[in-house]
């Protein structure tokens, strides 16, 4: 009973003691393990490129990075665009001054990311053009187009969305002048009056009539082109064409072009008496030359403006690639974990690349690794890291996906030990170092660091070299051309079999005086 009794005390022990080493081993072999967060309740740092991402709310409240919505970009065809991104409403463009604004912005949108409401009272916007501009110029513009998106709340008779007043002095008689884009039997009708040259019928003026009828609380685009190339004025709603006439003597595609020529420059009124709101507002000038920039055009005929697809987000994706994150040297890329949404059809894609010195870095170099959330990375490592992420929409550019926070676990690998029982001994220009060697299994060997004083470790003279000294993975070194007389202090410091450039704390300083030994 006795027996028994002691061996069942004795396998307690022995369990708690086996729990206590296994505690230890397990603590010891993730006590290095780091966790870096990229988002979440830390939110998101600065990226170092960004194209076409932005902030959205994701899981939790917190920001989450998305796809931004498609905007329009000025180029050297842009005649005026209004993106309503500014509390200002200025024309992006800056060939347009503001004369009168009664809009107010939105965040509710269609591109970019806010619209413009007109609250159907007033003069809404108006805008004078610069000498140079369409309607800030006497004379022919070219082609031209007139392209908005639009969400009407009545789509009342008589609303106005656009328009243009002048005259024009022919022979001596004055002729009255208008371009307007208004509602009529719940559809939008384009007048022009008097604006192309030579055209009798109808007295001079020109109407397209949209076929659809206007759904309010719906967005829909909107674009009215004129080629001076064909004499086609079109009229589309949706990349669908609604309207459309040649000013030819022929009434076709062959024919003497009648060319648009303005009068005296006048104003424009945006959004008169209109209710609903409106995005993007744009003209355009001399299209066949327009530059494609994001959402712009490129060498493209001016037909590619009534006939291109727009969608919400670009169909070719985005992407971000956060700064160089420093760690420490040696340092081990584990994997990424993420908070993410991902609909059907939409795509992400992660990519890293780590280095021990991030200058120098180009576009593709170092080289960019394919990467996936939950699986475990091999043979990355390197001081410094950066992350990519790809964010693809849906085939019709609808739907976005979204990150909400990113994890990357890292080993860290730990400092070594610094070295004990340091001892240091004076010869004849020369000092004999000796230490015991570090309590750990990382260090890979030793440096020794010298100088005449104290806490300054900053030798240039001895034969072994300048402080630090590598010495490798041993215990004592004899430093030799060394001054006698003077008064020298050393530590000693272990560097990791990680990676050499981890160095440990210093040992407990030491002194020696070189003499002679005549």
């Amino acid at each position: 009973m006795v027996m028994k009794k002691y061996m069942k005390n004795y396998n307690k022990k022995l369990n708690i003691l086996l729990c206590f080493c296994l505690a230890f081993l397990t603590s010891g072999l993730f006590a290095d393990d780091k966790i870096l967060t990229l988002g979440g309740k830390d939110g998101w740092p600065q990226f170092a490129y960004n194209d076409g991402v932005t902030f959205t709310k994701g899981r939790f409240g917190f920001n989450a990075v998305t796809l931004a919505t498609n905007f329009r970009k000025v180029n050297d065809n842009t005649d005026l665009l209004l993106d309503f991104e500014s509390s200002s409403m200025k024309d992006v463009s800056c060939n347009y001054d503001i004369v009168k604004n009664e809009l107010v912005r939105l965040d509710e949108c269609v591109m970019g990311h806010n619209s413009a409401l007109s609250r159907g009272r007033g003069k809404g916007l108006t805008l004078k053009g610069k000498p140079g501009t369409i309607f800030g110029t006497e004379g022919n513009p070219g082609s031209f187009a007139i392209e908005f998106w639009i969400k009407p709340s009545v789509a009342e008779n008589g609303e106005i969305l656009f328009s243009w007043n002048s005259s024009r002095t022919v022979n001596e008689y004055v002729m009255y002048q208008m371009i307007s884009a208004s509602f009529a039997n719940s559809r939008i009708e384009w007048n022009f009056k008097n604006i192309f040259d030579g055209y009798r019928q109808n007295n001079g003026e020109v109407v397209l009539t949209s076929y659809s009828t206007i759904i309010p609380e719906k967005w829909s685009h909107h674009v009215l082109v004129f080629n001076e190339e064909t004499g086609l004025l079109e009229y589309k709603i949706d990349g669908k064409t609604e309207d459309l006439k040649y000013l030819t003597d022929s009434g076709h595609e062959r024919g003497s072009i009648f060319q648009p020529v303005l009068g005296l420059p006048n104003d424009i009124i945006i959004c008169q008496s209109y209710t609903g709101c409106i995005d993007d507002f744009r003209i355009l000038h001399s299209l066949s030359s327009d530059v494609k920039t994001g959402y712009g055009y490129n060498s493209e005929s001016i037909s590619s403006l009534t006939s291109e697809k727009y969608d919400s987000y670009k169909v070719t994706g985005a992407k971000f690639i956060t700064n160089p994150i420093n760690t420490v040297p040696g340092a081990l890329i584990k994997k990424i974990e993420t908070v993410q949404n991902v609909p059907s059809q939409t795509e992400l894609r992660y990519f890293i690349r780590t280095g021990d010195n991030f200058f120098g870095w180009t576009e593709n170099e170092p080289e960019w690794i394919p990467v996936n959330p939950g699986v475990e990375m091999k043979n990355v490592s390197g001081r410094y890291f950066q992350l990519a992420c790809e964010l693809y929409p849906d085939g019709d550019g609808k739907v976005s996906p979204s990150i909400t926070e990113i994890k990357v676990t890292y080993f860290e690998p730990s400092l070594p030990l610094a070295p004990a029982k340091i001892k240091a001994e004076a010869g004849d220009e020369s000092v004999n170092l000796t230490w015991s060697y570090s309590l750990d299994d990382t260090t890979e060997g030793y440096y020794v660091y010298y100088g005449t004083r104290p806490g300054e470790y900053l030798g240039l003279e001895c034969n072994e070299g300048s402080s630090p000294i590598k010495v490798g993975n041993v215990n004592s070194v004899k430093l030799t051309g060394l001054k006698n007389g003077a008064i020298y202090y050393f530590v000693v410091a272990a560097y990791s079999k990680f990676d050499n450039k981890i160095i440990g704390n210093f040992s407990d300083e030491v002194y020696a005086r070189p003499r002679s030994s005549k």
